[in-house]
């Protein structure tokens, strides 16, 4: 072992080196090249999904229900009312793709993450480096929904605008946490637990019906699902009914991405550096 290789071993041992390079963009750049040979179709079927459902319940099933009672106190038609929870349905779906299956091919079979941790990069670089390209894709996601969202008059207030930086904040939680805990998985069949816990949340979340018509126990059990917050969140914006409950919103998705982060790194030096 030369000089140089010994010193950097042991800066790489402790401190904030061998944590943080301060290159999570070089992750970003690998996967948007890697990206370049994949299929479109997949990419672009994440994006398809809430607009088909939307489609189907709000504009086909929306005209038979009525207007919907928001919990900020006002009446808006169906398809308004389920449009921003698939958006924040949407952002979900495109962090937790890249965050979970992606990174679980990475970490177990690709053995990508031994290759960059060998370099000058820190776990946190990785860690942020695949949530923020996670997070590439839940922006174009959002973009694209809203777009349609837009052209079908259903962003009710200029508000509205303010739903794009609030679901890359949705996709950064849920990327964070979601990288987190695949980093604990050693099996395809464990990641099935990950859709289980998906389907649930999208279906309860206040969704596609008010959360006031569960008894008020079981209301508070779907406060505690972070897609209900992201619901609120984006209801609110493109509603334009604004209140200071917001900011919990913000807040318990801020906690989401800070213990990802915190735990994904832990876990990566865990696995490849300690």
């Amino acid at each position: 072992m030369t000089a140089a290789t010994a010193t950097d071993a042991v800066a790489r041992a402790g401190g904030v080196r061998a944590l943080w390079a301060g290159n999570p963009q070089s992750v970003v750049q690998r996967g948007l090249i890697a990206a370049r040979s994949s299929s479109w179709a997949v990419v672009l079927s994440g994006f398809f999904e809430p607009v088909f459902y939307l489609a189907s319940m709000g504009i086909g099933l929306g005209p038979l229900i009525g207007d919907v009672q928001t919990s900020g106190g006002i009446e808006v038609s169906y398809a308004a009312f389920i449009a921003p929870a698939l958006l924040a349905v949407s952002a979900m779906n495109g962090a937790i793709y890249d965050s979970t299956w992606n990174v679980f091919f990475k970490l177990n079979y690709g053995k990508l993450y031994e290759g960059m941790l060998a370099t000058s990069l820190g776990p946190l670089d990785v860690a942020l480096g695949e949530i923020l390209y996670a997070l590439l894709r839940g922006l174009l996601y959002a973009t694209g929904f809203m777009i349609v969202m837009q052209i079908l008059g259903l962003n009710l207030a200029p508000t509205a605008i303010l739903a794009i930086p609030a679901v890359l904040l949705i996709a950064f939680g849920f990327a964070s946490v979601g990288m987190a805990v695949t980093s604990y998985m050693k099996t395809f069949q464990q990641m099935d637990w990950i859709n289980f816990v998906l389907l649930p949340m999208f279906l309860f979340s206040a969704t596609l019906y008010p959360i006031t018509i569960y008894p008020e126990w079981i209301q508070h059990i779907i406060m505690a699902f972070p897609l209900w917050h992201g619901v609120e969140l984006i209801r609110g914006l493109t509603t334009g009914v604004m209140s200071p409950d917001m900011w919990w919103h913000i807040l318990y998705y801020v906690v989401m991405v800070a213990v990802g982060l915190v735990f994904t790194t832990k876990r990566l030096r865990a696995l490849f550096l300690d």
